[in-house]
């Protein structure tokens, strides 16, 4: 509000008296004048607020990233991490490795999508899309071979669920017609493994990729399932993983028995994650689980290899 006040404030003054060849630019050219001297103009990605930059900070390149998987709980751990004081993060998903139009707009580009930090924090992007992104894990690492590289999974059946209910919603929410998750996973009686949902869930397959620009001690994978029921140890975890000191605590985290899953407290302020995470999965036939789960079976035991250790997954 305060923002607006100056806007307004300068527009009236300076429209008052304004020189004819200046007037000439029209109200709309100067109004986006004035916006830049107030620093009020976003950035060229949506959803981005602009910042007044606090004296000593500056906006850097992320030291660290989450690169996925989508609807593995990349943004419950966003907002979880958010709470160390030493982290600052970038609240929208820039998508600047997985889309060639943000990514042939430069470094300086992307850099200046971050929020302000000091030195002594680090700076933190999430965007899902990279992990299964061809081109991502090189283009990454031509920014920085030496980043940190977050990963967050979870079973990959529960995962396919997740997803296609997100579709789901977003369909009904914009008046489009949907379908039950049988008629999608299921084509001429076989399993549609070229459906997107089912393709995100190859974890081995995108790692293999990943692998090929980054060592493993590179990459920390968050149990996703985990994080959701308990999310302390796995934070804990996190935190060595960026050499931080351990601040984030249990009393950081209170049960939301309406929602079914953990809210954090923070600052003096309670916030639950957005109405659209968490929402309950559609009853799915039991012959459509045990397909997803067999065809999934290979594909996880591979990745177990790769990253030398196991999860609970079916």
């Amino acid at each position: 509000m305060a923002y607006l006040l100056v806007l307004v404030f300068f527009f009236a003054a300076l429209t008052h008296g304004t020189p004819k060849e200046y007037s000439q630019q029209g109200e709309g050219a100067l109004l986006d004048s004035l916006k830049q001297q107030v620093g009020l103009l976003t950035n060229e990605t949506k959803n981005y607020s602009p910042q007044v930059q606090p004296p000593g900070t500056n906006r850097r390149i992320p030291q660290s990233i989450i690169i996925g998987v989508r609807k593995g709980g990349t943004r419950a751990l966003l907002e979880m991490l958010d709470i160390h004081p030493e982290i600052v993060v970038a609240t929208t998903e820039v998508h600047f490795f997985d889309w060639d139009e943000n990514y042939a707009k430069g470094f300086e580009w992307y850099k200046n999508l971050m929020p302000f930090s000091y030195e002594n924090q680090i700076t933190v992007e999430k965007t899902p899309g990279y992990f299964t992104s061809s081109l991502s894990p090189e283009r990454i690492h031509e920014m920085n071979s030496s980043i940190k590289l977050l990963l967050i999974l979870r079973d990959p059946t529960e995962r396919v669920i997740s997803d296609y209910t997100q579709v789901y919603y977003n369909r009904l929410e914009n008046h489009k017609p949907v379908q039950v998750i049988e008629e999608i996973v299921i084509r001429n009686g076989v399993l549609n493994t070229k459906y997107k949902a089912i393709q995100r869930s190859l974890y081995d397959v995108h790692m293999e990729n990943w692998l090929k620009y980054f060592s493993l001690d590179q990459i920390h994978i968050v149990d996703g399932d985990t994080l959701i029921r308990d999310p302390l140890p796995e934070l804990q975890k996190v935190e060595k993983f960026l050499n931080l000191r351990p601040r984030i605590m249990s009393s950081n985290f209170y049960f939301n028995q309406t929602k079914g899953f953990y809210c954090i407290r923070s600052d003096g302020r309670e916030r639950c994650l957005h109405e659209s995470k968490g929402r309950p999965h559609p009853m799915v036939n039991s012959t459509v689980l045990e397909q997803l789960q067999a065809y999934f079976k290979d594909h996880n035991q591979n990745f177990y290899r790769m990253v030398n250790r196991s999860f609970d997954w079916h």
